[in-house]
């Protein structure tokens, strides 16, 4: 049997678990000296609300080998085989630490670690896509050549609305020097090819979101696309921007989602942006 596994830093839309068979390894988010894992012990709001009584950014580490090693066996069966999808390998240690689990495994399980250079619903667009051509009896490898294939090509496009999370955090390391002397204005962030880099600065809530389809619309015209936004605590500002992001893009799809943990505690509330995935 094909297992499909990712990881906290990835976003599955809510029906996707049960619907597309995708699980999750929590990322590991540090308050103080309290940890919590992310989406078990701690939800979203949970999160936020920690924030605004501590008036601190926690910190967010990767789940160990031995942590993979534990999750495998605990959804696997012996000589199943584990597609594990994880964030970009150039933020986060998450692919390594599946790397060394699967190593550790040989002769349990056929563990089959793949970068996906990207984050959020980025990621759990390509579990979707998995799942969907091993069900039109693809094989692992085809399904691994397609993903090394696809992930060129999808884009995570992100406007920041508070410098604060992302100027605290300190793990957003290509974003630290570019913010430093910033003052009043709303940052796009683009993934491309693993690497989050600063696009653009731009002075106005509205204007950076404007600009945001732009930069989208420049790469893709009319391309044929999955369109999906993310948000993180600002559902108002997502839908917005999926109801004015529709008449721009040839899509076959839209959805709207929110932002992992992970990723808002680096980024900030507020944080809005896009995700384009190629429809092949």
């Amino acid at each position: 049997m094909l297992r499909i596994v990712t990881d906290g830093a990835a976003d599955i839309l809510p029906e996707w678990a049960g619907e597309y068979g995708i699980d999750t390894i929590p990322v590991n988010i540090l308050f103080g000296e309290k940890s919590y894992l992310q989406g078990v012990e701690l939800d979203n709001e949970g999160f936020y609300k920690l924030v605004d009584e501590s008036k601190r950014i926690p910190k967010t580490s990767q789940p160990s080998p031995h942590q993979f090693v534990e999750f495998y066996r605990k959804i696997a069966q012996k000589g199943d085989t584990i597609l594990s999808i994880h964030i970009t390998a150039k933020l986060s240690g998450t692919y390594a630490s599946a790397i060394a689990a699967a190593e550790e495994l040989k002769g349990e399980f056929n563990v089959v670690p793949v970068d996906s250079a990207s984050g959020s619903l980025g990621i759990g667009l390509m579990c979707r896509e998995a799942r969907k051509l091993e069900r039109a009896g693809k094989s692992v490898d085809e399904i691994v050549s397609y993903l090394e294939k696809i992930k060129r090509n999808v884009r995570v496009i992100l406007t920041l609305d508070t410098l604060e999370y992302a100027k605290m955090s300190g793990r957003v390391k290509t974003l630290q020097a570019a913010l430093a002397s910033l003052l009043n204005v709303k940052p796009i962030a683009i993934l491309r090819d693993g690497d989050l880099n600063m696009a653009e600065r731009v002075r106005t809530r509205k204007g950076s979101l404007d600009r945001v389809i732009e930069i989208a619309e420049e790469e893709y015209g009319r391309q044929a696309v999955y369109l999906a936004v993310v948000h993180a605590r600002d559902a108002k500002s997502g839908q917005a921007l999926l109801d004015q992001a529709r008449s721009h893009f040839n899509h076959k799809e839209t959805m709207l989602g929110e932002l992992s943990i992970s990723i808002a505690a680096n980024l900030g509330p507020g944080t809005v942006g896009l995700i384009l995935y190629p429809v092949e």
